[in-house]
C-alpha cells in the first residue's frame, strides 16, 4: 500500500460538471492505487456530499459522476465538507453520503499530518 495521502480541494459545484469530473477523477486515481486520500469539500461542492445530487454525466464519453462517487466510496476515499458551508446552506450533515463528515480545515491539517500531495479545484 501507498501511504503517500492525497488531498483534493474542490469549491465548485454541478454548476461546473467538468471541472467536478476531473476532481473526481484526480481523487479516485489517487484512492484506488492505494493512497490514503480525503476530499475537502467548500463553497457549493459541499451539495455533493447530499445523497441524490452527485448525478449526471459532465460531457460525452464521461463517466457518470454518481459512478465515480461510488467507486471512490469503494476505494477507501473520504470526504471532509466544510462546516461553515455547510451551516450557511442549512445542510444536514447527519445524512451525508457515506464516508463524508462536517469539518473544517484544523482537521483537514490534523488529516495532512505530515504532508500529502495536493490538487485543487
Amino acid at each position: 500500500m501507498n501511504n503517500n495521502k492525497a488531498a483534493i480541494s474542490l469549491a465548485t459545484g454541478l454548476e461546473d460538471p467538468e471541472r467536478v469530473t476531473v476532481a473526481f477523477l484526480m481523487a479516485l486515481g489517487a484512492a484506488e492505487s492505494g493512497r490514503p486520500t480525503m476530499m475537502f469539500l467548500a463553497k457549493e461542492a459541499v451539495r455533493l456530499a447530499v445523497p441524490g445530487v452527485g448525478v449526471g454525466t459532465s460531457c460525452d464519453g464521461c463517466p457518470p459522476l454518481a459512478e465515480l462517487i461510488d467507486r471512490y466510496h469503494s476505494a477507501g476515499g473520504h470526504y471532509l465538507v466544510c462546516s461553515l458551508c455547510v451551516r450557511a446552506k442549512n445542510l444536514d450533515a447527519a445524512n451525508f453520503i457515506a464516508g463524508a463528515e462536517a469539518g473544517g480545515t484544523v482537521q483537514l491539517w490534523e488529516w495532512i499530518g505530515e504532508g500529502a500531495t495536493t490538487f485543487s479545484y
